[in-house]
């Protein structure tokens, strides 16, 4: 006869919270916080609840892919919302870790592996609705991770975000400057990434750091539609045709 396991105590997950911490996500695993004090409040939950709305709430028989899971809050809510199939991926096991065991807790059929965005081509799918929460300016090279995403993984749905930095205006760009023209560079509302050579926030992966111009610019240079804007951060693309020319080369360097 099968046994069912026994829900863990609220003592276990606390002891196991801190041993597997510090944590990024502030979850709820059955009334235990695993970052109470975070910098940024309830994160991620305080940015999920201003653009959950803009999200289908039945996602019943979808596929979803998260992209830098980190401890799988977004994973888990797709799971709430009815997703046939789940897969969280990140570049660092430690984030995993602390997702495996969130979904345990909180019951959540999630399936997890440890690669990167780069690598998303090794996959072999393609997904209903494809997360690309918080991961953009820890990239060294952002738009080849876009490029990637359109060509192999995203079939419909871009849930996108970014932290960005400078103007949050946007200029109407034309379609070609002349080479001495170099006056729209100068100006703030310009689409532009502004790159960290040392830190920032004390952080070593943060690279480049879009305007608000170059997060949408980027994204329609990637081939996607943007169709909402819920939240500062945040965008709901769709896929639209492939960029052309073709951006990507027939291989990506295995150094990425």
């Amino acid at each position: 006869m099968n046994m069912r396991t026994l829900p863990l105590s609220r003592e276990k997950i606390r002891a196991e919270v801190q041993a597997l911490g510090p944590w990024f996500h502030n979850l709820d695993l059955a009334g235990v916080k695993t970052a109470p004090d975070h910098f940024l409040g309830d994160y991620p939950a305080v940015k999920w609840r201003r653009f959950e709305q803009s999200l289908p709430a039945d996602l019943t028989g979808k596929s979803v892919l998260d992209i830098g899971c980190n401890a799988g809050f977004y994973s888990i809510e797709m799971k709430r919302r009815g997703a046939a199939r789940v897969l969280g991926i990140d570049s660092d096991p430690d984030y995993l870790a602390q997702a495996r065991f969130a979904a345990e807790v909180c019951e959540a059929n999630i399936e997890l592996r440890q690669m990167s965005v780069y690598q998303v081509g090794e996959i072999g799918e393609t997904f209903d609705v494809v997360l690309f929460m918080g991961v953009l300016y820890h990239l060294r090279h952002p738009l080849l991770a876009l490029d990637l995403i359109h060509a192999h993984v995203a079939r419909d749905l871009l849930v996108f975000q970014s932290m960005q930095r400078g103007s949050a205006d946007v200029m109407e760009t034309a379609e070609n400057y002349d080479f001495w023209q170099t006056d729209p560079f100068d100006r703030p509302d310009y689409p532009r990434l502004h790159f960290v050579e040392k830190r920032y926030a004390g952080d070593p992966t943060n690279w480049w750091i879009p305007n608000r111009a170059a997060a949408e610019a980027m994204l329609r240079s990637a081939g996607f539609t943007i169709v909402d804007h819920p939240e500062d951060e945040v965008y709901l693309c769709r896929r639209a045709g492939a960029p052309s020319p073709d951006p990507l080369p027939n291989t990506v360097p295995e150094a990425l």
